[in-house]
């Protein structure tokens, strides 16, 4: 059985945050979804390069669940 991890996904949106992307995924692989959420800040920082209006970024479980983190972008 695989073990568990999370990875960001850092999301490009239009204005008010909507009809959000993926953009990319950040490399690093977290335990748990609260160590992923607690690594947004500078994640995002990182990921300012990208050509959206409004970047925002969500953390999954092994790249096929999406979690969603309130304020912070979702998928579903």
């Amino acid at each position: 059985m695989e073990a568990a991890f999370f990875v960001m996904a850092i999301m490009g949106c239009g204005d008010a945050n909507t009809a959000c992307t993926e953009a990319r995924v950040d490399p690093v692989r977290y335990s748990t979804v609260a160590q992923c959420q607690a690594a947004m800040p500078a994640a995002l920082a990182r990921n300012n390069d990208l050509s959206f209006p409004v970047i925002s970024a969500t953390c999954r479980s092994n790249g096929q669940q999406w979690v969603k983190v309130a304020g912070k972008g979702s998928r579903g």
